[in-house]
C-alpha cells in the first residue's frame, strides 16, 4: 500500500535529525491538534524555528479514543514518539461485527493486520496522545504554542518560510489559499461518543438499520463507545434507540453519564482537493486537507502520516528547496489520504444503507475469526 511503502522508503532521512540544531528556517503551524503538534515536532527535530497558533485557550482535553494503525505507529517511531504512545495504548484484538440481536456476522480484520504488520492496532485515549505530543514538543524546547489565537487574516503569517494548515475541517488556511471549491459537507448522520466506566469485554461494531454502535478497549477499567442514530437528538432518545439491542449496549448507555457524552454531526471534506500545497510555502495536513467520516477509524492515523511525510520532505530539502519538498509531500500523501477518505465515506453508505438484509448477507461472507 502507498501509505506504508512511501513512509518506510524514506524513513532514514527523518531519523537523521535527532534534536534541534541550527535553525533551518521558520515555520508557523496553525492548529495544535494531533496533526499540528506532530508537524511541529518533526520540524523542530529538523532544526526549524516553530511557532504553533491555536484558537483554543488551552490544550484539548475532550474526546475519547484514537485507533492507531501500524503504519501510523511507524510514523510516530520516526518522530521519536513511539515509546510514549505504547506506554499508554492497548492492543485491539478480537473485535466482531454483530447484528442487533448479538449474532456475529464477521470479524474485523485486526488479527490479519497484526500478522501482516508484525504489530497490533493500538487504542489510545485522545488526551493521552495529545499529552504525549505536547511532552515531546516540550523536550525539544524552543517552540512557542500561542493559545487563544483565532486566525482571521492568514496573510499576517507572511514572514514565515513555511505555513502549515493543521486547523481542521473549517481550516482558515485552506479557505485563504485553496479557494472555496472544497469544504465541509454534512452526511446526514449524528454521532455520539463516550467512555463507560467499566470494561465490557465485547468489542467491535453492531450494525442495525440506519444505526450502528461500536465498543473498543481504551485503558484498564474503561470502554470507549460510539454510536450513530439520525433520529436521536437527546441522550434519552439515543438510549431508547438502542434499548432492545444486545447486551451490554443498553447497559453502556444507561451507566454512562450523558454529561460526558459528545454529540456531533458528521461531516467530511468534499470534493477532494486537487493539491495539499500552494504558493511554494503553504501545506495542509490532517482534517484541513482531507477530513473524513470516522468509519475506518483513520483520522488520527492519516494526520500523523501527513505530519511525518511533510517534515521528512522539508528536513531533506531545507528552506531553499521548499517548493520541491512540498510537491514531494503532496505526491506521497494526497492520493493515499484521499483513498482512505473515499473508503470511509463508502463504508458509511454501506453500513447505513436502506437494505440491511443484503448488507448482512454480504458481510457474512467475511471470516468470523
Amino acid at each position: 500500500m502507498t501509505e506504508s511503502g512511501g513512509a518506510a522508503g524514506a524513513g532514514t532521512a527523518a531519523g537523521a535529525a535527532t534534536g534541534p540544531g541550527r535553525a533551518e528556517g521558520t515555520a508557523v503551524v496553525v492548529g495544535a491538534g494531533v496533526g499540528g503538534l506532530a508537524t511541529a515536532i518533526g520540524l523542530r527535530r529538523a532544526g526549524w524555528e516553530v511557532t504553533v497558533l491555536e484558537r483554543r485557550t488551552a490544550p484539548e482535553r475532550y474526546g475519547t479514543a484514537f485507533g492507531i494503525h501500524p503504519t501510523a505507529q511507524s510514523a510516530l517511531d520516526r518522530l521519536g514518539l513511539g515509546d510514549a504512545l505504547r506506554a499508554r495504548a492497548v492492543p485491539y484484538r478480537g473485535a466482531r461485527i454483530r447484528r442487533p440481536d448479538g449474532r456475529v456476522l464477521a470479524a474485523l480484520p485486526l488479527e490479519r493486520i497484526e500478522r501482516r504488520a508484525g504489530r497490533p492496532e493500538l487504542l489510545v485515549s485522545r488526551p493521552h496522545l495529545l499529552d504525549a505530543l505536547l511532552a515531546g514538543l516540550d523536550r525539544l524546547g524552543g517552540v512557542r504554542i500561542a493559545y487563544g489565537q483565532q486566525l482571521t487574516d492568514p496573510a499576517a503569517l507572511g514572514a514565515a518560510d513555511l505555513v502549515v494548515g493543521a486547523d481542521g475541517i473549517n481550516s482558515a488556511i485552506r479557505g485563504a489559499h485553496f479557494g472555496g471549491a472544497s469544504g465541509p459537507r454534512p452526511i446526514g448522520t449524528v454521532a455520539w461518543i463516550g467512555i463507560a466506566g467499566f470494561e465490557t469485554g465485547v468489542y467491535g461494531e453492531t450494525w442495525g438499520a440506519g444505526r450502528f454502535f461500536g465498543m473498543t478497549p481504551v485503558e484498564a477499567g474503561r470502554t470507549n463507545w460510539y454510536a450513530t442514530g439520525p433520529e436521536a437528538t437527546t441522550a434519552q432518545q439515543l438510549r431508547e434507540a438502542f434499548a432492545d439491542w444486545h447486551d451490554p449496549i443498553p447497559r453502556v448507555l444507561a451507566e454512562t453519564d450523558p454529561a460526558t457524552w459528545i454529540r456531533y454531526e458528521m461531516r467530511h471534506l468534499y470534493p477532494a482537493l486537487p493539491t495539499f500545497v500552494a504558493d511554494g510555502r503553504i501545506a495542509l495536513v490532517g482534517d484541513a486537507a482531507h477530513a473524513m467520516t470516522p468509519h475506518l477509524g483513520q483520522g488520527a492515523c492519516t494526520a500523523l502520516l501527513d505530519a511525518e511525510a511533510l517534515t521528512r520532505a522539508v528536513s531533506v530539502a531545507g528552506p531553499a528547496g521548499l517548493p520541491g519538498a512540498l510537491r514531494a509531500y503532496d505526491t506521497e500523501r494526497r492520493r493515499s489520504a484521499q483513498r482512505v477518505a473515499f473508503g470511509s465515506r463508502n463504508l458509511h453508505r454501506f453500513m447505513t444503507g436502506g437494505r440491511p438484509g443484503l448488507r448482512d448477507a454480504l458481510v457474512r461472507l467475511l471470516p468470523k475469526r
